[in-house]
């Protein structure tokens, strides 16, 4: 159909470039019948198949034999028929987790026809998607504890992967989303249901459109989770005509149903936001356009994504490295972060979308041994391990193989010696960064910029973008000065004539430490939404640019609430080499665990602060490694269930205890300016 040729200007991607909303949206009043018609005849033109008498479950089950016999050439008796579904494609008991494995890890079953030969019948051809074959129907009728009539459902070789539920003009979006929950709950899951195979559901009221996972997670399943389809630039595609345009176009949808959603280890169906398909898609095309290039080791044969803290960076970076990894070029992935404690975080969120798909290093010497290993072909590392690895191993076999590297925080990560040495060492690889802070040219310093040694950006989402989309939490900013009460204490008025040891010591001094301590637990409850009694409110984080600032904000903070009947419970984390010079501008030293990496002041502090953790919790933490590096662990996931009211953090280290780890939607990190 004319109308829709605008799919066509983006061949290498799903989410497009460009594409020009047609001019015939209809703005008038439709009735939801209208509506639904008019999707219907849409979809026809886009080379799906209308049923349109197939209404009841035995319809549909008949369907779905016909289809799966043609899908992989073979013929059913009614006897092989009868025993397939029972025994895989609706098996008695099977729940919504069960159907759902079935379309991601489970979608091949080994059956034994009744002449005794065994064939793989597929539900699924998640390799030649075009195979797949997408009929749509309307008005099913099915009964669970109510009988209900479903809108619009999408069929994928006869099982309905979709559902649309439509809401005519000026009606709120809402009440769809609302009606799908209805339908959950009353007849969606009912026993010997093929609708417990729905992935996606599609809500409309013509003019907003969004799509969100047929997810079992209650607390995920809210209106705040669905999501507008969007082009390349992050401009939503919210009219129905549009988003049938785009997103129900056959290669699209089947893309966003096999290839963009994970089914993670706790059941949970994560189905990917435009922005994330976008980054992903770009970083797969750059590494398959430069391979044919022969076009390697260079920063034009890779790029780098701005994405926002909290958007999603880890699945993103996930799938791209999964995907990247079935690219029978390549030999291994590499995701690296900058420090040893996001390397135990990287490493649960990884398993958490596959378990098996991850292989981690303790050590220089176990990443040197993970690299023969053939199970998998994703190694998550930091940059100190790799650049061990290099400058201790003149010559290993991966040097000269196909490699893609993935890197977190990118900005952190660009500079020093490491780079310097991946690049001498390694002869074919494909180098990616995410960061949420790009550094460009106005912002070098006369350094290198993040595309001078990634290469061009590739996608960005940045926080305006999130912010409108609600999907992360919005800033408020209240600005405290109180260094006009302090002039006194400064040996020089004119702030800008300060040197950085008396500037320091004006930020440390005791009065100053005492006001904005006091004026931080006078305010936290408030700041925290915890006033009313039976508020859960959030929890805090305190960042200070210093060691000494730490115990100095913790025994003010301490001292101030020892007579209180509700104290907070304040606890604190840094890096052992967080103050330390470093030996080139931007060089990330290694972290070490090990206690003589911290000078006495910072570690007989640390012991306390661990002691009082220990008190609070009744652990038996302690500052040498296996014991720091436990406490970290207990403390990331006491500060995500909120067990803690207010965790001090160092600097840098801040970037520990990032979206990776703690859902920013569930806490707040406050921030509290020390200059």
């Amino acid at each position: 159909m004319t109308d829709y040729k605008t799919i066509a200007e983006s061949k290498n991607y799903i989410v497009l470039d460009k594409y020009t909303p047609d001019d015939q949206v209809n703005e008038s009043y439709q009735s939801e019948n209208d509506l639904e018609r008019e999707l219907i005849s849409d979809l026809q033109n886009q080379g799906y198949e209308y049923v349109a008498d197939l209404n009841t479950p035995d319809k549909m089950l008949s369907n779905v034999r016909k289809q799966l016999q043609t899908l992989n050439d073979v013929v059913f008796s009614d006897g092989e028929w009868q025993r397939f579904v029972e025994t895989y494609l609706d098996k008695p008991g099977d729940n919504i987790i069960d159907k759902t494995r079935k379309i991601h890890d489970d979608h091949i079953f080994d059956f034994v026809f009744d002449d005794g030969h065994i064939q793989n019948i597929h539900l699924l051809d998640k390799h030649n998607i075009h195979r797949n074959i997408c009929q749509v129907i309307r008005q099913f009728e099915q009964t669970g504890t109510h009988k209900n009539r479903y809108d619009v459902t999408i069929l994928v070789n006869g099982l309905p992967l979709v559902q649309i539920e439509l809401k005519k003009r000026g009606v709120a979006i809402r009440e769809a989303f609302n009606q799908v929950h209805r339908y959950s709950k009353e007849s969606f899951n009912s026993e010997n249901s093929l609708y417990k195979y729905l992935q996606l559901f599609v809500i409309s009221n013509g003019t907003d459109t969004r799509y969100f996972a047929n997810t079992t997670q209650r607390n995920k399943n809210s209106f705040d989770f669905t999501m507008n389809w969007a082009k390349a630039d992050n401009s939503l595609i919210k009219d129905l005509q549009d988003f049938t345009a785009t997103f129900f176009q056959k290669s699209t949808l089947l893309n966003v149903l096999l290839h963009y959603s994970v089914f993670d280890v706790s059941d949970t169906l994560l189905v990917m936001r435009p922005y994330q398909i976008a980054a992903t898609e770009r970083i797969l095309w750059k590494i398959k356009s430069s391979y044919e290039a022969k076009h390697w080791s260079k920063p034009e044969s890779g790029g780098f994504i701005w994405h926002t803290t909290g958007s999603g960076k880890t699945l993103t970076s996930f799938k791209a490295a999964r995907l990247a990894t079935e690219l029978d070029f390549i030999d291994k992935v590499f995701f690296v972060v900058d420090r040893k404690d996001l390397d135990y975080q990287t490493m649960k969120e990884y398993q958490r979308f596959s378990p098996d798909s991850v292989n981690g290093s303790d050590s220089t010497a176990g990443l040197k041994k993970n690299l023969d290993k053939d199970d998998n072909k994703i190694i998550v590392t930091t940059i100190q391990k790799l650049n061990n690895l290099m400058k201790s191993e003149g010559d290993l076999a991966i040097y000269n193989r196909q490699v893609v590297f993935i890197f977190d925080e990118c900005h952190r990560s660009q500079f020093g010696e490491a780079q310097k040495n991946l690049k001498k060492k390694f002869k074919r690889f494909y180098q990616f960064g995410f960061t949420g802070t790009p550094i460009f040219p106005q912002n070098a310093l006369g350094a290198e910029t993040t595309a001078s040694v990634f290469g061009r950006e590739l996608h960005s989402y940045v926080i305006t973008d999130a912010i409108r989309d609600e999907k992360v939490l919005k800033f408020k900013v209240d600005y405290n000065d109180v260094r006009p009460k302090f002039k006194a204490i400064e040996s020089e008025q004119d702030e800008k004539k300060l040197n950085a040891a008396e500037n320091e010591q004006a930020l440390l001094h005791p009065e100053r430490i005492r006001e904005v301590s006091q004026y931080i637990l006078n305010n936290f409850r408030q700041k925290t939404h915890r006033l009313q009694a039976s508020a859960n409110g959030f929890n805090a984080m305190f960042a200070v640019s210093s060691v000494d600032a730490a115990k100095l904000y913790y025994e003010s903070l301490n001292q101030l609430q020892a007579d209180s009947e509700k104290p907070l419970k304040i606890a604190t984390i840094f890096s052992f080499a967080a103050n330390e010079e470093q030996d080139a501008v931007g060089d990330i030293l290694d972290e070490s665990f090990d206690v003589s990496a911290m000078n006495s002041s910072a570690k007989e502090f640390l012991s306390s602060a661990i002691a009082d953790y220990n008190a609070f919790f009744k652990s038996n933490y302690s500052v040498d490694s296996k014991g720091f590096q436990s406490y970290y662990r207990d403390l990331a996931k006491r500060v995500k269930a909120k067990d803690i009211d207010l965790l001090i953090v160092v600097g840098m280290f801040l970037t520990g205890f990032d979206a990776p780890t703690l859902n920013p939607c569930s806490w707040i990190k406050t921030c509290v300016s020390t200059g």
